[in-house]
């Protein structure tokens, strides 16, 4: 993920002027950054890029399903991780039907990416929120339909055996091999050149369509009628270059830019469009069969003319389906022929199997974009998007070198959140922190945002929530308690286990279960509701019966109000960094996880369900419950804190909303 949006152009007395003369290269595009590293103990081997943001609350995606709209996050991890992925040429289908080249789109742009998985996946239009370039080692995968695709080798497609890596750099992620069948709807045609073949065709098609109408209106047959005027614009501009005589003869050998030409004016004159179908409506019997033969002759099958009898209408239509409609559009560079594709599944095919993939042994520029599906069509074929490892925090893991050793710092947070605050389209509505990076990570102790910020909502009476493992958290105990005096704030804890073996294996960069669950007892005593998330408990190494009951002890014993129970999530990303460490300590562990997780991110349901049934049987017994009107403790009763006040709270051994606690904790 590329955060130089975010920053804003340096000023007099830019951070940079005070940056370190030895400071490494910057790796991102941070206008007015300065770029630090620190010679104590606890950020050996870490670098910190100081930024200058723009903003500091943010909407959260419209796509993501969380309980909150707003957040913020004053520390950013950096790119290094994010997997670029295809040649700028690329074409990448837009939500209308058209294509663009993957190097011109831009965030806010609708392009089509899927939803579902397996046999389920769909088409569904999504919105591109990032877009950015780099340069990597290029390779070229090619397709039995004929297909090229230059990426790098770690970006990933979808294909029937699941997302595969074109060339992982690590032998544990999956790799695309020869045979693969990958998803989509095939090569995208080439749009015509304006050829003075094209041209006549073009004229031909339109006017001898308009002809041959007869008394055939628009609101006569159903669909989109095409936009006459567009077609008609076109054609003033052809008759420059083709006389009108030589346009309206039928051609003795067409050629396929006639043909093309032929279909869109066809199109512009008589033609329909609805969702997938495209058809042709005419009194005249010639001209449909010149509307036949064309599509016959650019592969597009359609249904047998509708004989006209007693000067009736006839009707040809191209097969309704996905791949005819965008070839249709595509091979004739028609305008104004709308396509709804939702809800279409997503198909393999043997036309779409891998043949060859070569390292071109060349470096290139590459370029990426995110959207909200999390994926998007390149050149018909179902490709990954390519985010940094966001899920590691909220899986209370190891984040990765990259993402935990270089740090973005919005070192502006302070004044932008006073100023946002203050703005009069501001709502003053809940923001949720820690839900994508922990605001009270090691760096909170250095540069000291929270503070500032805690300050800005305490004096805005802004309600908010946090989430964290951090137990720099203590440092704010009094800021917490005034804004709790004057708004509504929520707060929990991620402790997973307590089992200090496992802690150090799994997630030695943060405070132990135990001090953090000290943290949770002083914040009770101090009169807060905390929460605690027990995520994520570990198949085969914390989801024992002695695990699960130690840990909600010690989570009831510090004077918790509620537990959450969160089996392991693995995202991609995540997923393949557990899986090093898994196979590196505990391979005999491995054929679990390839049972429970398979190629997908979620243990199955009956395991969740168990897992939660026990957490909620020792919750019971350790005497953790939901607490009753007038049982929870608060800091001012005039408050009544709901469980709708926080994003984190009140969603204890609850399998029903494990799902909008998931979908907080994986923000994008």
């Amino acid at each position: 993920m590329r955060w130089s949006n975010l920053s804003a152009p340096a000023g007099g007395g830019s951070l940079q002027d005070r940056a370190a003369p030895t400071a490494p290269p910057l790796p991102l595009a941070l206008p007015g950054a300065a770029v630090r590293t620190f010679d104590t103990p606890g950020f050996a081997g870490m670098t910190f890029y100081e930024i200058q943001a723009k903003s500091l609350i943010n909407r959260v995606p419209g796509a993501s399903r969380v309980p909150f709209e707003w957040t913020i996050n004053p520390y950013r991890g950096c790119s290094h991780a994010c997997a670029y992925c295809l040649s700028g040429d690329t074409p990448i289908l837009m939500a209308d039907g058209a294509t663009r080249r993957l190097a011109d789109l831009r965030p806010g742009d609708a392009v089509m990416g899927t939803m579902g998985a397996g046999s389920t996946r769909r088409y569904v239009p999504t919105t591109v929120l990032d877009h950015w370039s780099t340069s990597k080692a290029a390779f070229r995968v090619t397709l039995a339909d004929g297909t090229r695709l230059v990426s790098s080798g770690d970006h990933r497609f979808l294909t029937d055996r699941g997302w595969r890596h074109v060339s992982p750099a690590e032998p544990h992620q999956p790799a695309l091999a020869v045979g693969d069948l990958m998803f989509g709807v095939g090569h995208f045609a080439e749009p015509p050149k304006e050829s003075p073949d094209y041209m006549a065709g073009f004229l031909c098609g339109l006017i001898r369509g308009d002809a041959g109408r007869g008394d055939v209106g628009r609101g006569d047959v159903g669909g989109v009628p095409a936009r006459g005027d567009d077609a008609w614009a076109r054609a003033d501009g052809y008759l420059d270059d083709v006389p009108l005589h030589e346009a309206l003869r039928w051609p003795e050998l067409p050629t396929t830019g006639w043909y093309r030409g032929f279909l869109a004016g066809a199109f512009g004159s008589v033609g329909r469009a609805d969702r997938l179908a495209i058809s042709f409506v005419s009194a005249d019997r010639l001209y449909l069969a010149r509307v036949t033969e064309a599509l016959t002759h650019l592969g597009l099958p359609s249904r047998t003319p509708v004989r006209v009898r007693g000067g009736g209408t006839g009707t040809v239509e191209i097969d309704r389906d996905l791949w005819a409609a965008l070839r249709f559009r595509h091979l004739t560079g028609i305008d104004g022929a709308p396509l709804d594709a939702s809800g279409v599944g997503v198909r393999a095919g043997r036309q779409l199997a891998v043949v060859d993939i070569e390292d071109l042994g060349l470096t290139l520029p590459l370029f990426d974009i995110s959207t909200g599906t999390g994926d998007f069509i390149a050149d018909g074929v179902v490709s990954h998007n390519c985010f940094a490892r966001h899920t590691h925090s909220y899986l209370d893991l190891d984040t990765g070198h990259d993402f935990d050793s270089k740090i973005v710092v919005k070192v502006n947070a302070g004044e932008l959140i006073r100023r946002e605050l203050a703005a009069p389209r501001w709502s003053g509505a809940p923001v949720a922190m820690g839900t994508n990076v922990d605001v009270y990570q090691r760096a909170e102790g250095r540069y000291r945002l929270m503070p500032e910020i805690l300050a800005a909502l305490r004096d805005h009476a802004n309600p908010f929530s946090i989430l964290t493992k951090g137990t720099l958290i203590l440092r704010d105990l009094e800021l917490l308690t005034q804004a709790a005096e004057v708004t509504r704030v929520g707060l929990s804890f991620s402790v997973g286990f307590v089992d200090e073996e496992v802690w150090r294996a799994v997630e030695s960069g943060t405070p132990s279960p135990r001090r953090r669950l000290d943290a949770v007892r002083r914040l009770t005593d101090a009169g807060f509701d905390v929460g605690v998330l027990m995520a994520p408990i570990l198949p085969g190494l914390t989801d024992t019966d002695e695990s699960i009951d130690e840990t909600v002890a010690a989570i009831a014993a510090a004077g918790a109000t509620s537990v959450t129970p969160l089996p392991l999530h693995l995202r991609p990303g995540a997923r393949e960094w557990y899986a090093a460490w898994l196979t590196r300590t505990r391979p005999d562990l491995a054929p679990r996880y390839r049972e429970l997780y398979g190629n997908g991110s979620y243990a199955p349901q009956a395991y969740q369900r168990e897992v939660t049934a026990r957490v909620r049987i020792a919750a019971r017994r350790h005497g953790l419950h939901r607490a009753e009107p007038g049982e929870a403790r608060a800091i001012n009763p005039v408050h009544e804190r709901e469980a709708a006040e926080g994003p984190q709270r009140e969603m204890a051994v609850d399998p029903q909303r494990e799902v909008a606690v998931d979908q907080q904790l994986t923000l994008l």
